[in-house]
């Protein structure tokens, strides 16, 4: 039979499970334990010793684009070889560490060391290095084609497509091998944030064919939210365009995009995906690219995004989705 916790005595402590330990009084000292006089109960707490942080307070510096300084056009070195397309940050990392950059004449090997794109001279292995001019793709991406920048990837790779944009380019985001649509390219980390980050909420329409008749309480648990593995969803747009009898057509819109998010919600809900194609990125559409056809984004159009980004986004199928 349990003991009961209220026949214990007074300073007497209850085991919880596993036998041979020994309960009792609590030692009044010994090591890592005070011997003077304790705080009586109810009395005034001893004040806490409060770490230089504490004392210092909040302290609210403002915010930067990733890799650069606080308002004096500095950036990481690592940042800066990055944007010169010499590598990748983590990447740089090693080549610093190795001694091979060298900084207005003298050998850096510390992390973290910044410099100014404008003024400061920097060389990888004796050769001058010059930041990259900023470069925006759009591409339509077909069926079969990865967003992975490995070189020894088997398959057919999104900047296989671009050969003559010269620079090191990334995807922003990913579209998974069976789907298909619009995609991003840059060597803008902060452009790429702004593209993906959940705060900033860019809207990406889909268009969606799922297997079978969706039923109003599917929709509403998409629209919602889903649990995942890593998490529960935030909730999708979803409308629906056509049904038929094995097949129902939707248009999603997601702000904020999890691995495969689309498949994943309708496959746990009973519909897999059979088609999905994103077919707008903020106010961007498919207009004059066909499948494996790319264009440079305009001057206008990039910053349009970035306004987009900044006030929490224009929900696009408020727009002619047949556009």
């Amino acid at each position: 039979m349990a003991r009961r916790h209220e026949d214990r005595r007074p300073g007497q402590r209850v085991s919880r499970g596993g036998g041979g330990q020994r309960s009792g009084p609590r030692p009044e000292s010994g090591p890592g334990r005070s011997s003077g006089p304790r705080r009586p109960f109810g009395g005034p707490r001893a004040e806490p010793r409060r770490s230089k942080r504490r004392q210092q307070g909040l302290v609210v510096t403002p915010t930067a684009p990733p890799g650069s300084g606080v308002g004096d056009g500095k950036v990481r070195l690592n940042h800066f070889l990055a944007m010169a397309g010499v590598c990748s940050r983590r990447a740089a990392d090693g080549l610093i560490a190795e001694g091979r950059v060298e900084v207005n004449g003298e050998l850096v090997t510390e992390l973290g060391v910044r410099v100014d794109p404008k003024r400061d001279d920097v060389r990888f292995d004796g050769n001058r290095v010059q930041p990259e001019r900023s470069v925006y793709v759009l591409f339509n991406k077909p069926k079969g084609v990865v967003c992975t920048n490995a070189r020894h990837e088997q398959k057919k790779r999104v900047i296989d497509y671009l050969p003559t944009v010269r620079g090191r380019l990334f995807t922003v985001g990913r579209l998974d091998l069976d789907s298909e649509g619009l995609i991003l390219l840059t060597n803008d980390g902060s452009f790429a944030l702004e593209m993906t980050h959940p705060r900033y909420g860019v809207p990406k329409l889909y268009s969606v064919v799922l297997r079978g008749r969706v039923q109003q309480q599917d929709l509403d648990k998409a629209r919602g939210g889903v649990w995942l593995a890593e998490g529960p969803t935030t909730g999708m747009n979803a409308r629906v365009e056509h049904v038929g009898k094995e097949k129902t057509h939707l248009r999603v819109t997601l702000r904020e995009g999890k691995n495969r998010e689309i498949r994943r919600v309708f496959a746990k809900l009973g519909h897999p995906v059979l088609e999905l194609k994103r077919i707008r990125i903020g106010e961007l559409n498919l207009h004059g690219l066909s499948p494996g056809e790319w264009r440079f984004l305009q001057i206008h159009e990039v910053q349009r995004l970035r306004e987009v980004a900044r006030s929490g986004g224009v929900d696009p199928t408020t727009k002619g989705e047949g556009e």
